[in-house]
């Protein structure tokens, strides 16, 4: 260790002890920003890009276990993002499945995928699937998460955020075909509530801290609609190289704001 680590060290531990884990935000979302351009600057390539940023998911659980948080959703593949090349898109893929395995594996992690299915290679889609099947009973059956339950981990893969608006109004609007419901009865009893039922995150708490790595100040369709209340924290820093001191200032950032929730 050297000397900027020990600093590092010593830093995160003072902002750490004065944290008040009573301010501490139940749901985090994560923007995992900046693999590629990280890769560029340290002379690799965005396949190893994307792994030293996998690689980093497993700390940043930790520190939201440590510091009470209990669902973190992780933004790991959009639905623009398969627009890239196959000779990136394939490896990021594979990249992606030992990640979701690594976190069924851990034994503390509740795995939840958000995302079209549909949109993924039938490989992912079975990872996927065993991964949240698998860790389905972690720490409890309490979707919200709570003290003593393992971390709900909502891995979003082939996720964007119109297409889940899109997918929830699609979900709503079956449900009720198969009860009979005509149109005229949906329109009087259709309502923000009702659409949230059918969300890939429903029955879990929406977000309350919303962090992006790498200096981009924007959403890119990240959790629009559970996300009209959170708090955004950007970091400058590439996401393979947050550190515990870059997420306890953004838990210390949180609980010095004033959520007013438009009053």
């Amino acid at each position: 260790m050297n000397l900027r680590d020990l600093v590092y060290g010593l830093y995160a531990r003072r902002v750490g002890g004065r944290l008040d884990h009573d301010q501490v935000p139940k749901h985090i979302g994560v923007i995992l920003d900046g693999n590629r351009r990280w890769a560029k600057a340290s002379g690799g390539s965005a396949v190893q890009g994307h792994q030293a940023g996998a690689d980093k998911i497993s700390e940043l659980l930790g520190w939201c276990s440590e510091t009470d948080v209990e669902v973190v959703t992780l933004w790991l593949l959009s639905t623009d993002n398969f627009d890239r090349p196959e000779a990136e898109l394939i490896p990021l893929l594979g990249i992606i499945e030992n990640t979701v395995r690594q976190l069924a594996s851990d034994g503390r992690w509740r795995v939840h995928h958000v995302g079209t299915l549909d949109l993924l290679p039938a490989r992912t889609q079975t990872v996927l699937k065993e991964a949240e099947e698998a860790t389905a009973g972690v720490g409890g059956t309490s979707q919200a998460g709570g003290s003593g339950g393992g971390i709900i981990v909502n891995v979003a893969v082939g996720y964007g955020g119109r297409q889940e608006i899109a997918d929830a109004v699609r979900s709503l609007l079956l449900d009720h075909s198969s009860r009979g419901t005509t149109f005229e009865e949906l329109a009087e009893v259709v309502s923000t509530d009702l659409i949230s039922e059918h969300l890939y995150t429903r029955g879990q708490p929406d977000p309350d801290l919303v962090i992006r790595t790498s200096g981009e100040q924007r959403l890119s369709g990240f959790m629009l609609w559970q996300s009209a209340h959170s708090e955004y924290y950007f970091c400058e820093v590439f996401w393979p190289a947050f550190r515990k001191v870059d997420f306890l200032r953004a838990l210390r950032d949180y609980a010095a704001r004033h959520r007013r929730y438009g009053a």
